[in-house]
């Protein structure tokens, strides 16, 4: 099906996930899941930050900086200052819990996931569902540090 008029060059660009703390957000996102850091903008009382996977074009800091909106699948979180330290905060909804589900997860596709997995045990990372539980036994969900879901796939699943 063709899209329609004026569509053609749309690009899903970012998904955008609040975070506590950006220190605990960042490094998971970049030393477990190997994202790269693409650009920092503060907004006075909120920072946000962009991460994406390395799209292979050598590109400088200034060009992944410049370019965060020209790409697709990039990550934004989105840190509201003082969370990180304020003891009563509660944190922020999942989207997988009652009332009101809505956002669910965000996924990633690997080579070999049985390899992913087991790299994530002995980084510690905390799951959701490992390739042994329920039904469908070729995919994981991981926590990323705020307890949102991330998915973790095959990249020759066929569902």
């Amino acid at each position: 099906m063709p899209r329609p008029e004026g569509t053609q060059n749309f690009k899903f660009n970012h998904t955008m996930l609040r975070v506590k703390d950006p220190k605990a957000s960042i490094q998971f996102y970049t030393e477990v899941l190997g994202m790269e850091f693409l650009a920092k903008h503060d907004g006075g009382d909120f920072t946000l930050y962009f991460l994406a996977f390395d799209d292979g074009k050598g590109l400088t800091e200034e060009e992944k900086a410049q370019g965060r909106f020209a790409r697709e699948g990039v990550l934004e979180l989105t840190h509201n200052h003082g969370t990180e330290s304020d003891p009563d905060f509660k944190g922020y909804a999942s989207g997988n819990t009652e009332p009101g589900r809505g956002f669910g997860h965000i996924a990633i596709s690997v080579d070999d996931i049985a390899a992913a997995c087991d790299r994530f045990e002995k980084s510690g990372v905390q799951f959701k569902k490992r390739l042994t539980d329920g039904k469908m036994k070729n995919i994981a969900f991981i926590l990323d540090p705020d307890g949102y879901w991330i998915e973790v796939v095959p990249g020759d699943l066929r569902l």
